[in-house]
């Protein structure tokens, strides 16, 4: 992964982090310090990793951090879903509530997804960058 892609994980990660609180700003009021706490904490977690996976000369524990980090924050997102709180607007229940969690739901699932590809990507770059041969051993003649 170049600087270029670099810089692309970057923004697509504060487009994400964007959207999410504004979604976290409806959820009940009773997961304020909850929940969409520890959906906020995973996410900037993962953007604290992307930036030392940035600045580190040995990535593989960052990386290695940054997609356990990236894994926590889509199943604290599902928890979210299925626990019904894409439903709120404002700390309430709002009307055709399911069509519009549904929605929400895909709308942050897809950009999490996203990310996570970028990551994959990442990793398998640094894999590359660190082993050319693929970590295949070669014979003796």
């Amino acid at each position: 992964m170049g600087a270029h892609d670099e810089a692309k994980l970057d923004t697509k990660f504060i487009d994400f982090a964007k959207q999410m609180n504004l979604y976290l700003a409806h959820f009940p009021k009773h997961e304020k310090y909850g929940l969409s706490q520890q959906i906020r904490n995973s996410a900037y977690g993962m953007y604290g990793f992307i930036v030392e996976g940035q600045k580190r000369y040995h990535k593989k524990t960052a990386l290695s951090n940054l997609d356990i980090c990236h894994e926590q924050l889509r199943m604290f997102l599902r928890l979210a879903f299925e626990l019904g709180y894409f439903q709120f607007k404002d700390g309430a229940i709002d009307g055709g509530s399911e069509k519009t969690a549904a929605h929400r739901y895909l709308v942050i699932s897809r950009m999490v997804d996203e990310l996570g590809r970028m990551i994959g990507g990442w990793i398998v770059a640094d894999r590359t960058k660190q082993n050319p041969d693929g970590g295949q051993q070669r014979e003796a003649s």
